[in-house]
């Protein structure tokens, strides 16, 4: 039992679980839009459960399938798998059990919510080979975590709005641009793996051009949501911020100088989605008591 327990603490470490910060926070901003306000606690429960499952299984999955390229790669040759400390077998079947417990997690929602798990995990795990085919394997990391709104509504509704899609698109560019950041790392290892990333195709200083664009739309998309769902003062304060937020990003990188890349990419995201949660939160109570 001790040793089992051990390789799950080594896989939790290895798919950096609390990452799941990236995509949560705007899943529960959906969640409390289509609420009008705070859900029952079980809902709540099942969407962080369904989240953390969903992201946990995507990136297992991810590590097993990218084993080999982790290994050629001097960046992430220290991986779980790569390094001998954990076996293929043992992560395919972490990722199969988070599969199963973000299954689990969908049809204790909704029925809706549990015939399209499918179709989220088809996108979820299937991130993990485009780029062996297109540059624009970003935008299929960016669809994973867009997702996440767009389902948490259906959680909360059992029925879909077009106006959540919104949303959806604009996580979308925003994971989709900050990937296109991240894979500038992977520049040289990439050409001479064959593998696809816009960084490798087009170079370092289009990838960071068409990061920024991506953002920029990010940020319409983002004010076209507010439109649609009456933001008050704090709901626009919030889009302000997560402006000012990318704009901090997008400076303490560049083409030249990637030595800040894993602060802008980790730290800062986080940071982005948490602060668009507390806003549109204090949006609805303001709202509320009014």
């Amino acid at each position: 039992m001790a040793r089992i327990l051990k390789k799950i603490g080594i896989a939790l470490e290895m798919i950096k679980w609390e990452h799941s910060i990236f995509a949560l926070p705007f899943a529960l901003t959906a969640m409390l839009l289509a609420a009008r306000g705070l859900p029952g606690w079980r809902t709540v429960a099942w969407i962080v459960v369904a989240m953390v499952a969903a992201r946990s299984s995507a990136m297992a999955f991810n590590r097993w399938a990218d084993a080999d390229l982790d290994a050629a790669n001097p960046r992430t040759r220290g991986r779980a798998i790569p390094a001998g400390l954990l076996s293929r077998q043992f992560v395919l079947g972490f990722a199969c059990v988070a599969a199963a417990v973000f299954v689990a997690a969908a049809a204790e929602l909704n029925r809706l919510t549990l015939e399209l798990a499918p179709v989220a995990l088809a996108v979820l795990l299937g991130y993990s080979y485009l780029k062996r085919f297109t540059q624009w394997s970003h935008l299929g990391l960016g669809l994973a975590l867009g997702l996440a709104p767009t389902a948490a509504w259906i959680a909360v509704r059992g029925s879909m709005d077009a106006r959540i899609l919104v949303l959806t698109a604009a996580v979308t560019l925003w994971a989709g641009g900050f990937d296109v950041l991240y894979a500038c790392q992977d520049y040289e290892h990439d050409r001479a793996a064959g593998l696809h990333s816009l960084p490798q195709a087009m170079g370092l200083t289009f990838a960071f051009w068409t990061a920024r664009a991506m953002h920029l739309a990010m940020l319409a998309l983002l004010v076209w949501f507010g439109y649609l769902f009456g933001f008050g003062r704090a709901g626009w304060a919030g889009i302000g911020a997560v402006g000012l937020l990318l704009a901090y990003e997008h400076a303490i990188v560049s083409p030249r100088d990637l030595r800040r890349l894993n602060a802008a990419f980790f730290a800062m995201n986080g940071v982005i989605a948490m602060v668009f949660l507390a806003f549109v939160s204090a949006d609805l109570w303001m709202k509320g008591r009014g």
